[in-house]
């Protein structure tokens, strides 16, 4: 089983983050610092050791934030910070410096490439949106990838975990950092930019699709692979523009034969198969969608291309009823439909057991 991340912040990354500031900062309290942030650590869920790791460090350092955000930039130069090391000096910048905004920005600029600070970024956007972002915006300029990925991922207006700051749902304070980072050379930068048109497109559909359509149209070294993740829930959706963009026509496709296991019980897999068949050449994007009583999950089943018309394609597949503590599945009847670009091709019912 894999390791819970919470226990990714541990002794081992403490030391490391404590090593690295007393190495910049000969005052510094290393032994009582480090006393301080393993103390009460393992009760205490992932961004909650963040936090009580950042107040240790607060503590311990007891300096106004002018003076210890330049010993913070030093330190990533005397240890091998990480992500889980990191992390709770960035939180530190985002709770201790929100009244120094500059000195704040250049100090989680320094440590990004090593912890990734998109959400230490949000309470100063949230604060003084306009002045952040003329930093950030900046950043889409640097040489470092980092940089650039955070100046994208820190503005993100659905980032996963991270605030929600009101000033950035509406698109447009974002679009200039997304039109220069499209075709990023780093993938890990234009995964960033793809994720954020995303978030974009759940609010805000035709806004998302307006810029991908020209993004799609301009072209560029990598612009279709940005477009098609970018795209991803539209096309979840069966968004008829969205898959035009991927080449896809919207509804075109057939199931010819679907089974479906009668039963499952929880815990195990129900397989199926499917056998579609092309109505014209081109794209078939393919999902499936599990449907109770007020819930429906569209999963990814396949992406297939027809060279001709009545092309065929079978798949066989199945599907995980493993118990997941954030979502309960309560047993009784359910629905698997098959959904070829955008539409409802067949369905079959089945049962989930207790």
């Amino acid at each position: 089983m894999a390791q819970p991340l919470k226990d990714m912040i541990n002794a081992t990354s403490v030391a490391t983050l404590a090593d690295g500031v007393a190495a910049a900062h000969g005052a510094f309290p290393r032994d009582r610092f480090v006393a301080g942030a393993l103390a009460g650590l393992d009760g205490r869920e992932l961004k909650a050791r963040v936090g009580h790791v950042a107040q240790a460090l607060h503590a311990a350092l007891d300096l106004p934030f002018p003076q210890a955000a330049p010993i913070l930039r030093a330190a990533t130069a005397h240890s091998r910070l990480d992500m889980w090391s990191g992390w709770p000096a960035t939180d530190y910048v985002a709770v201790q410096g929100v009244d120094h905004l500059d000195e704040a920005m250049s100090t989680l600029a320094v440590i990004t490439p090593f912890a990734t600070a998109e959400f230490a970024v949000r309470p100063y956007l949230d604060r003084d949106r306009d002045a952040a972002l003329a930093i950030i915006r900046g950043w889409a300029d640097s040489d470092d990838e980092h940089l650039r990925r955070l100046a994208s991922e820190g503005t993100r207006p659905r980032l996963p975990w991270g605030a929600r700051v009101r000033g950035l749902m509406s698109p447009g304070p974002t679009l200039p950092i997304l039109e220069r980072l499209r075709d990023d050379p780093s993938e890990y930068v234009r995964r960033s930019v793809a994720n954020h048109v995303n978030d974009i497109a759940k609010d805000h559909p035709d806004t998302a699709l307006a810029l991908l359509r020209r993004w799609h149209t301009e072209g560029g070294t990598y612009t279709d692979r940005v477009v098609r993740h970018a795209a991803r829930g539209l096309l979840r959706a069966g968004h008829p523009e969205a898959l035009g963009l991927v080449g896809a026509a919207h509804g075109s496709g057939t199931v010819e034969s679907l089974t479906v296991a009668d039963t499952v019980a929880t815990g195990d897999r129900i397989p199926f198969t499917v056998t579609v068949r092309a109505e014209s050449p081109g794209p078939l994007l393919l999902k499936y969608a599990v449907r109770r009583d007020g819930s429906r999950r569209v999963f990814h089943l396949a992406e297939r291309v027809a060279q001709a018309a009545d092309d065929t394609f079978t798949l066989a597949r199945s599907h995980s009823f493993r118990p997941i503590t954030t979502r309960a599945e309560p047993p009784g009847p359910r629905d698997l439909d098959i959904i070829v670009n955008g539409e409802v091709r067949a369905t079959a019912p089945f049962t989930l057991l207790p």
